[in-house]
């Protein structure tokens, strides 16, 4: 049986790939120029059973013609596609720019569902990320050697509400929370980038403290925990046939650099990507990560 592969960047594709092959399927992918890892033509290269075919990201029209040429009816999508290329200087063909301009707003699951429907008509039938993957889904508890204390479970519970609102808008999937306090809600730069200008927010505040007391006012000798606390969580309705929560050990090298401490993701509905290597460097690093059902 044949499977499409509409891959986007980062290694979700790779690992989809991979799955896909170990049970029997020949691949026919779709390449995205924009955002495809150019290493997908070496796995091409070295299994007659792979084909990769490169299109931009207009191609709409192009994506439904490969794949009826090579008898693909069961297609998936896997790998972020960055939700700022809406606004980049890519000249969407003439079924995509329709599509378009139908749509009531042009978030990820407004976009991405209009055009599951559109592959859905052509006799496509687009079927969950996680359908090759569900071991890398995250389990229920704490999956590092320490666990969340006090002060970080107060923020992760906080942060569930906001990150579930936010998300519920389709707005990100992702919060960072410090003593209760909403320090940065992730919209169409990302996880990483949302993460990184929390700590930079952070390290701000801790470059005012250090300055002489001509250029600061003066602070109360007890602040509030400045500990940064992650929280991603799925969408209320979340579609799993895409923009599934996906953490990996770029995820916890960037909570590094951030000072973030904790991170909280949704058991279930959370890809966990180089599992081994990310719990090692977490515990490494003294960050809790915990998995829960909300």
């Amino acid at each position: 049986m044949k499977l499409g592969l509409i891959a986007g960047n980062g290694r979700f594709p790779f690992l989809l790939l991979d799955a896909a092959r170990a049970q029997g399927f020949a691949v026919t992918v779709a390449a995205i120029r924009e955002e495809t890892d150019p290493e997908i033509n070496h796995r091409a290269a070295s299994d007659e059973r792979i084909t990769v075919h490169w299109l931009s990201l207009g191609e709409l029209s192009r994506l439904i013609e490969v794949f009826h040429k090579e008898g693909v009816s069961m297609a998936v999508m896997a790998g972020q596609v960055k939700h700022k290329q809406i606004f980049s200087s890519i000249r969407p063909d003439w079924r995509l720019a329709k599509l378009l301009l139908n749509l009531r707003s042009r978030n990820t699951d407004m976009l991405l569902g209009a055009v599951a429907k559109v592959l859905g008509d052509e006799g496509i039938e687009l079927i969950s990320s996680t359908a090759f993957l569900e071991p890398l889904l995250a389990q229920e508890g704490i999956l590092t050697e320490r666990a969340p204390d006090e002060e970080e479970r107060k923020n992760i519970d906080y942060g569930m509400s906001v990150a579930k609102a936010v998300a519920g808008f389709d707005i990100g999937q992702t919060v960072v929370v410090a003593a209760q306090a909403c320090v940065a809600v992730e919209a169409m730069e990302g996880t990483d980038a949302a993460i990184e200008r929390a700590g930079k927010l952070m390290q701000s505040l801790d470059e005012d403290d250090s300055a002489g007391p001509s250029t600061r006012i003066a602070t109360p000798a007890t602040t509030l925990e400045r500990r940064l606390t992650v929280i991603k969580v799925a969408k209320p309705n979340q579609d799993m046939r895409f923009d599934v929560p996906v953490i990996g050990i770029r995820t916890v090298e960037t909570m590094i650099r951030a000072g973030a401490t904790c991170l909280s993701v949704e058991a279930g509905r959370t890809l966990l990507f180089d599992r081994e290597a990310m719990l090692k460097r977490a515990n490494q690093a003294g960050i809790a990560i915990v998995a829960t059902h909300r």
